[in-house]
């Protein structure tokens, strides 16, 4: 499949059955506890290339300091950066989210995204694209687990497993792959599918050392099809950025 093309009818049968042996070897994933739209969008800018765990203190950490939106818009931003320092990156994550508070203040009035769910799920996405920091992975997070809009995030996890099962051409950049997987995996499963994969990424397909021995979608996997003795030891990072 060329990058860009519309998946065929081969690759969304390979995708229904990565859907179902995931679930049979996962179950169905559950979600943390769903954010308001502003909440989740904050949260997930602070999420960029680092742990959940590190996302989840730093966001409770600025919401303990701070006590409203509003207020971690206009506070200094040293403080801002003190707040959210255990996410790491903390001097480009701090101006950014002031930035991104300000915009949506400046646009609607207020800092408030519940209006989106009146808009169309692509419509909703460009609005939110329009911030400097909020990629396609950002966006789709906000729409998929709190608007509750068809939209199929692609992290660092998902780009690199979706490649090796040869659901993405290697050279597939991730803005291409949030197009590409969204036409292959079925609307009604976006958030199972996000997760699992997720999961099969940090506990098996591994960047370095994927344990290809346990993999519950050897069937499906042209790497593993191609190369069943060998580690995969080498992955290029371009095109890799995903927030």
């Amino acid at each position: 499949m060329a990058v860009g093309q519309t998946p065929n009818e081969a690759t969304l049968q390979r995708a229904k059955r990565i859907h179902q042996l995931l679930g049979e070897y996962y179950g169905e994933p559950t979600w943390r506890n769903p954010l308001p739209p502003v909440d989740e969008l904050i949260s997930t800018i602070l999420s960029q290339n680092t742990n959940d765990q590190n996302r989840d203190r730093a966001f409770t950490q600025l919401r303990q300091r701070f006590h409203s939106w509003e207020a971690v818009r206009d506070a200094p931003t040293e403080e801002v950066i003190e707040a959210i320092r255990s996410a790491g990156l903390a001097r480009q994550k701090a101006p950014r989210i002031q930035h991104v508070l300000r915009a949506i203040t400046d646009q609607r009035g207020q800092i408030e995204l519940d209006f989106l769910r009146e808009l169309p799920a692509e419509r909703a996405l460009q609005w939110l694209r329009q911030f400097n920091g909020v990629g396609p992975k950002t966006a789709a997070i906000v729409l998929l687990f709190s608007l509750e809009k068809p939209a199929f995030p692609v992290d660092t996890h998902i780009l690199r497993v979706t490649k090796r099962l040869g659901l993405l051409p290697p050279s597939t950049t991730a803005e291409q792959a949030h197009t590409i997987l969204a036409a292959a995996f079925e609307p009604a499963h976006y958030d199972t599918d996000h997760l699992n994969i997720i999961r099969l990424g940090r506990e098996i397909c591994q960047a370095r050392k994927p344990k290809c021995v346990i993999c519950p979608l050897q069937s499906e996997c042209e790497f593993f099809q191609k190369n069943p003795t060998q580690p995969y030891n080498t992955l290029s990072r371009k095109n890799s950025s995903t927030d």
